[in-house]
């Protein structure tokens, strides 16, 4: 944090780089009772005394006599689409979603009542300081991370998601042949992931360059409408070595 003195003598500080874009949106009425009724259940706290989370999600699960044999952390699930879709094709995989907005907590936990999910977690707060303070390395079978913000303007990209620093923790908290999985409509994102994936040693390229999108992983009504439109998406898929 940025002292008085440091102000005084013109000392610049990097902007710390977050999991996510502060945004307005209103709750609806279904989304704030969704929160109000099965946060408790699904809703996990941000604890930094809770320093394996997948270990402390396995010891609940295994009271009410589930086990789930994977764990899949998804950074940023906007409205939970997706991550209810392919929570809802893999009931053996428990998936833990990070995100900050409210809204899209409240659409995700009416999705997970209306399928009947009982394989989705969330904690509401930024996915770096979770990943840092609470996912012990080598813990996670894959990554999601779909359409993070572009940060379009070439003064803003140091405040992208995908960086080398952020990158290697990721790494870190994959089991070996653990996969990270990345998608953007922004071309230019997807050329800097390409680079910054492809320097990370501890990660090895699924594909030859970019990936054809896995089918898990299903289309948006924005992606569709963007490929109606001609617009290009890119999937990105890396394993631990």
């Amino acid at each position: 944090m940025s002292t008085p003195e440091d102000s005084a003598a013109g000392v610049a500080h990097p902007r710390a780089v977050r999991s996510f874009v502060t945004r307005a949106g209103r709750m609806t009425t279904g989304q704030a009772r969704a929160l109000a009724d099965l946060g408790p259940r699904y809703v996990l706290p941000y604890d930094p005394k809770i320093p394996d989370l997948i270990a402390y999600c396995a010891d609940g699960e295994r009271a009410s006599g589930q086990n789930h044999l994977k764990t899949v952390l998804e950074i940023g699930f906007g409205m939970g689409q997706a991550t209810a879709h392919i929570a809802a094709l893999k009931p053996d995989t428990r998936f833990i979603g990070c995100e900050v907005h409210e809204p899209g907590v409240g659409a995700l936990l009416k999705l997970v009542d209306a399928l009947q999910l009982s394989n989705v977690r969330i904690v509401q707060h930024d996915a770096v300081e979770v990943l840092r303070d609470m996912i012990a390395p080598g813990t996670l079978d894959g990554i999601h991370i779909f359409f993070p913000d572009p940060w379009p303007k070439k003064r803003h990209h140091k405040r992208r998601l995908i960086q080398p620093a952020f990158v290697h923790e990721l790494a870190l908290r994959l089991a070996p042949g653990g996969y990270l999985h990345c998608a953007t409509d922004w071309q230019a994102y997807a050329e800097q992931m390409l680079q910054v994936l492809g320097a990370e040693p501890l990660l090895v390229n699924a594909a030859e360059g970019y990936a054809p999108r896995p089918d898990y992983r299903p289309l948006t009504k924005f992606e569709l409408r963007g490929l109606r439109l001609g617009h290009g998406v890119w999937d990105l898929v890396f394993q631990r070595a």
